[in-house]
């Protein structure tokens, strides 16, 4: 789905697809890889990095 402007989805892939998940289940799996792509575009777009923890005191 991420590529799909480059590969669009090809037949037999959303066949696959569908042979293994209910159609709510596929729009489900559909919301939360455009959500995790949009949060992803986002955070390189403002140079995000991931928060580091600091080790424990020994």
């Amino acid at each position: 789905m991420t590529l799909v402007s480059e590969t669009h989805v090809p037949d037999d892939v959303y066949e696959d697809v569908r042979a293994q998940f209910s159609e709510a289940e596929t729009v489900n799996l559909t919301m939360l890889v455009a959500t995790i792509n949009a949060w992803n575009r986002i955070a390189i777009s403002f140079r995000m990095n991931p928060p580091v923890q600091a080790k424990a005191a020994a």
